[in-house]
């Protein structure tokens, strides 16, 4: 058995007077029928702490049952290696932060942790040169025409990460890496098409807009809104599996619209996909 731990996040609980469960890395529990199988050397295998021996331990139907058992936790996907360290490439490094402060100040920190070199710069020089991505931070909505030339980034092979605040509700985009790819003005379109409320929020964004009391950043939404962008990137640019796949129930990273509410700290999903380019109108004869 070349496999015999369990993967991260899934785990094994003794149940007084039902035996074992386990708890899938979703959070549901199943019932695990042991048999004939010994239930101290399983857990030893299962926890890393014995990877041979036991295979040669007790009788011809306890090595049976535990061979099952292995076989059966592997085959539903329940075991796995060691997790790699994900290394951040050389050719990736340079990110390129743009927008308010108080949030690229905290993604800085996150990518430096993971291996990046970010540096925060003004909105001319996003697009100068060849980083390898850029991410850009508005503490409010975004104005027409703001973006226009960032969206064609990734067609120059510059990963484009971004998020704008409008009320209480903070937007991250999804991460357009590749020609195709989500952008800004996709999301936009998307959006107004998907609300009966669309001259509203088409004046809304161009504004002017009357507000109050400013809406506060608080350090733990700052810090959150960090974090998925970090890791939106960091999946990106070391090539994590999970970079092109959904999380369970979830959306594709490419294909994904997040909302923040920024009271509650509660993260929404929503599908987004790129808009067709409009076909041009056939020429009329004669």
């Amino acid at each position: 058995m070349s496999r015999s731990q369990l993967a991260p996040g899934v785990e094994v609980v003794s149940v007084p007077g039902r035996g074992l469960a386990l708890r899938t890395a979703e959070g549901e529990f199943l019932t695990v029928r042991t048999g004939e199988a010994d239930r101290p050397a399983l857990l030893a295998r299962l926890s890393g702490a014995d990877t041979a021996g036991t295979d040669t331990a007790g009788t011809e139907e306890a090595r049976a049952g535990l061979g099952r058992l292995l076989r059966a936790f592997e085959g539903a996907g329940y075991l796995a290696d060691a997790p790699p360290r994900r290394e951040w490439p050389a050719g990736r490094r340079e990110v390129r932060l743009v927008g308010d402060p108080a949030l690229t100040g905290p993604l800085a920190a996150c990518l430096r942790a993971e291996g990046a070199e970010p540096r925060a710069v003004g909105p001319g020089e996003a697009d100068a040169g060849r980083p390898a991505a850029v991410v850009w931070c508005l503490d409010g909505p975004v104005p027409e025409g703001l973006w226009d030339t960032a969206d064609r980034l990734p067609e120059r092979g510059v990963a484009w990460l971004r998020g704008h605040r409008e009320g209480w509700q903070y937007y991250l985009e999804p991460l357009a890496a590749a020609p195709g790819d989500v952008t800004s003005a996709h999301v936009r379109a998307r959006r107004l098409a998907a609300t009966p409320a669309h001259r509203e929020l088409a004046a809304y964004w161009s504004g002017p807009r009357t507000s109050g009391a400013p809406v506060p950043l608080t350090a733990p939404a700052a810090w959150l809104l960090a974090g998925l962008l970090a890791d939106d990137l960091a999946r990106w640019a070391t090539g994590a599996p999970e970079a092109g796949a959904p999380a369970p129930g979830g959306l594709p990273p490419r294909r994904r619209l997040r909302r923040v509410d920024l009271r509650t700290l509660t993260v929404t999903e929503h599908p987004v996909l790129p808009v067709p380019a409009v076909a041009p109108m056939p020429s009329t004869a004669g």
